[in-house]
């Protein structure tokens, strides 16, 4: 278990529209029990409205400005950078953090070979869940999903929004990747892409359910046309790492979802739509073309960002083809 001197949590945020949030996730940071942080810093994404209210209503936190470009990586960067101690641990202006959620997170530190963690995350809905929303797809809206591990385990990658790093190893590869992440409408994944190469600088990451944080899901975000939004740019996002990362073996866990999670959700679905009779077989039904949907709309834009690199390339063959003849 790591103690109060061995951990400081950072929180970015970018709108006062997130206040309430904001001031509930801060609230729940400063809570933590048994371990405490040393320092719970909050870091402000090019906003000054937001940035002199912080300062001016937040207590107990550290509060800063975004001092990369615009985004959630520079944000978190610019609060990591500040911190000092061995771990650094994540939170978003949306999330509530159980009360033992640092204690748990960081637990698993006690084995070297841990270069990070990642918790499980609740959806909070602002209403009630969609009904055609199968548990395979709460990903979507920054939850926990079916297919993740019950119990604390080895895991490829974790989410930003519930994640602690061992400082050494984040510094070493650079922290986030600056101008690579959530950004407007842009949704890549720039969490995953720090797992990767942290992992690559030698160690593991490792998944603890038991350190529970609450993801408040807005009503704008409870329909399916934020789904289809999100799995699109998803797919977009996801070929843009691997570009980076120089190489599809990048995507193994996503083919292991694609070819075994998601199928299985159908199948499960489907049955229960031939089982059961009114309301509960549209709801089975639904929930089975959701998935399919939702496979359709992220392989739209992974095609349309894998086409769109391509026609970028070209000019570039042209000139060098060019050169060398």
């Amino acid at each position: 278990m790591a103690d109060t001197a061995q951990v400081s949590i950072v929180i970015p945020c970018h709108t006062e529209r997130n206040w309430d949030t904001l001031v509930g996730s801060v609230a729940s940071a400063l809570g933590q029990r048994p371990v405490t942080p040393a320092e719970v810093v909050v870091v402000v994404d090019h906003n000054p409205a937001l940035f002199e209210r912080a300062q001016r209503e937040l207590t107990g936190v550290t509060v800063l400005e975004n001092r990369f470009e615009q985004g959630a990586s520079g944000t978190r960067n610019t609060g990591s950078w500040h911190t000092t101690t061995p771990l650094i641990a994540f939170l978003d202006s949306d999330i509530a953090a159980d009360p033992d959620w640092l204690t748990q997170l960081t637990d698993p530190f006690t084995d070297p070979e841990v270069v990070g963690t990642g918790g499980a995350i609740a959806a909070a809905w602002d209403r009630s869940r969609p009904s055609w929303l199968p548990d395979e797809l709460l990903w979507a809206v920054g939850a926990s999903y079916t297919g993740m591990p019950t119990s604390t385990a080895p895991i490829r990658n974790v989410w930003s929004a519930s994640m602690a790093v061992r400082r050494d190893v984040f510094t070493s590869v650079g922290g986030f990747r600056d101008g690579f992440g959530k950004v407007g409408s842009r949704n890549r994944p720039e969490d995953t892409d720090l797992c990767l190469r942290m992992s690559e600088a030698g160690g593991h990451w490792m998944y603890v359910p038991g350190a529970v944080v609450e993801h408040h899901v807005p009503l704008e975000r409870s329909t399916f046309r934020f789904l289809m939004r999100r799995c699109y740019a998803e797919g977009r996002g996801k070929v843009q790492m691997a570009r980076l990362l120089h190489g599809s073996r990048t995507l193994g866990a996503e083919r292991s979802y694609l070819s075994r999670t998601l199928p299985r959700a159908v199948l499960r679905e489907a049955s229960g739509a031939l089982r059961a009779a009114g309301p509960r077989r549209a709801q089975h039904a639904s929930r089975a073309g959701t998935v399919v949907a939702a496979v359709a709309a992220a392989a739209v834009g992974g095609a349309v960002e894998t086409l769109g690199a391509a026609r970028r390339r070209t000019p570039e063959t042209a000139v060098m083809a060019a050169a060398g003849s």
